[in-house]
This record gives structure tokens, C-alpha cells and sequence, in this order.
């Protein structure tokens, strides 16, 4: 996601400091834009100029220190409370007073993170969605601390992102996942009681609905790591069985079958091909 974020933002002609944790992953994010970008020529979505122009916009570091200029600090890290915590304790006191800080948690409640700064009306969710370069949504999340100001900076900073902002209210899952997770929850649930196969389940979805996806390639997509995560949060939060994670996910994820970043999930990734797995 961060790798993306920054793309997109160089690509639009802001200057983007981007940052990790060593010098490992720092090349591994370079890669990634690099690739991403590559790709986008190859199908001729970009120029190899703005190609060259959007690198020059990157600049990759692994000191925090060096966010001490920046307008706005978009944080992607691990769904983790007490790491982002952490990080945004250390921007606070080194970011100017009007800096915005911006999380791009996709469940967690943003004011437990506003609330460690001394600049909760500069604080804000920007919940970009996977791939950022392709994915047009930002859900920009204001809570009862965010002042207009920062409201109005962020929807205008997500629009020269050339994305479409909507403004949600600070619950778990904002307005996507609210929506989404017990969807995908509920077709694990209907594979669990034998309702009917994940190929068939998958083609009911895309093939009766128009949906561009399956459930079950969504949710290997997702990363079946995350949605655990991701539900999990909610269900703490809302107390609602229907975000509880069921216990078939908790398998899949027990056996380390991610979805398509470890090579499998509900599906195996490594052919021309998916295929599903038994369950």
C-alpha cells in the first residue's frame, strides 16, 4: 500500500519522501514502484517521460527525522495499534505545527491514534484502496477532533491525487469494509455448511451479480491474513457475530495460506491459472 501511495502521488507531481524501517525493505519498495511503473508503459497508461519526471519525485529514506518539513505524513504500516502508535507519538514531535498526520488503516479506530499527538484536529484516516495506482476510492475519515480545516486539505489532496474522496465517520471499517467483510465472511460461512463449491460460489457472485470478482478470489486477494485481522477488530468492536471470523479462515490462515502473496489461499496462485484448494 505504501509503495502505491507513493507512486501515485509522484505521478501527480508532489514530491514524496518515502520511508521504511532498513535498507532491505527500502529497495524492496523501490522495486516495487519501479515494476509498477514499468508495467504502466507497457500499456501505455504512461509515458516513459512522466515515467523518468515521476521517479525524480521519489526520494527513499530510513530516518523519520526527515518528515520533519513534510505537508502531510500518509502512514502504511502493519494493522498494528501499538505500532502505529508509536510511529505517530515520534512524527508529532518532529513534524511542523502544520503538518497533517494521516493513517492508512483500513479498520482500526483513528482516534486511538489522534489521541497520543498534540494535533488531534490535524489527524486523519486516508484509506486508500489495493492497487492504489488502479483504485479510484479514498475514504477520507474525520473524527470528532478533526477540524474542517484538515477536512478540507485532505479531500483536496485526494483529489490532486486524481482519486475520488468520501467522507466517513470514525467506526470500525468506515464505509468498504463495514459493508464488505461480512460479505466475504458470510461466503466462508456458506463453504463451511456445503452450500456449494468456492469455484461455484465464485462464478454465482461474478457471473449472477456483474461483480468483477469471486468472494473467494477477493479474499485471497485481500490477503486471508488481513481479513482475519481486519474482522477480528470489528467484531471487538461491534460485539456482532456477523464480523466474527470463521473457523474455517482460521485454519486457512493457521496452515500460513495467505492468498496470493504466499502463493495460496483458497487458491493455489503458482499456475497460468487458479486452482482451488481443498478445504
Amino acid at each position: 500500500m505504501g509503495s502505491g501511495i507513493a507512486e501515485v502521488a509522484a505521478k501527480n507531481g508532489f514530491d514524496v519522501m518515502v520511508h521504511e524501517v532498513d535498507g532491505t525493505a527500502l529497495k524492496k519498495g523501490q522495486d516495487r514502484i519501479r515494476r509498477s511503473m514499468e508495467r504502466a508503459v507497457e500499456k501505455e497508461k504512461l509515458t516513459l517521460q512522466d515515467q523518468e519526471v515521476a521517479w525524480d519525485h521519489l526520494h527513499f529514506t530510513t530516518e523519520v527525522s526527515d518528515f520533519e518539513t513534510a505537508d502531510i505524513v500518509v502512514e502504511a504500516i502493519l494493522e498494528n495499534l501499538d505500532a502505529k502508535v508509536a510511529l505517530f507519538r515520534k512524527l508529532d514531535r518532529l513534524c511542523a505545527q502544520n503538518t497533517i498526520l494521516a493513517s492508512n488503516t483500513s479498520s482500526l479506530a483513528v482516534t486511538d491514534m489522534a489521541a497520543v499527538t498534540s494535533r488531534a484536529d490535524r489527524f486523519v484516516g486516508l484509506h486508500f484502496f489495493n492497487p492504489v495506482p488502479v483504485m479510484r476510492l479514498i475514504e477520507v475519515v474525520k473524527t470528532i477532533a478533526t477540524s474542517q480545516e484538515t477536512v478540507d486539505r485532505a479531500m483536496e489532496f485526494s483529489k490532486d491525487l486524481g482519486k475520488v474522496p468520501i467522507l466517513a465517520k470514525d467506526n470500525s471499517g468506515f464505509v468498504v469494509n463495514l459493508l464488505l467483510v461480512p460479505y466475504l465472511l458470510d461466503a466462508i460461512r456458506q463453504l463451511e455448511h456445503g452450500v456449494a463449491t468456492i469455484e461455484d460460489i465464485d462464478a454465482a457472485m461474478a457471473l449472477g451479480l456483474g461483480y468483477p470478482m469471486g468472494p473467494f478470489v477477493l479474499c485471497d486477494f485481500i490477503g486471508l491474513d488481513t481479513l482475519h485481522q481486519i474482522s477480528e477488530i470489528m467484531f471487538e468492536d461491534y460485539r456482532d457475530p456477523k464480523y466474527a471470523p470463521p473457523p474455517l479462515l482460521k485454519r486457512v490462515v493457521t496452515l500460513g495460506r495467505f492468498g496470493q502473496k504466499t502463493g495460496k489461499g483458497f487458491y493455489d496462485w503458482s499456475g497460468d491459472k487458479p486452482v482451488a484448494l481443498a478445504v
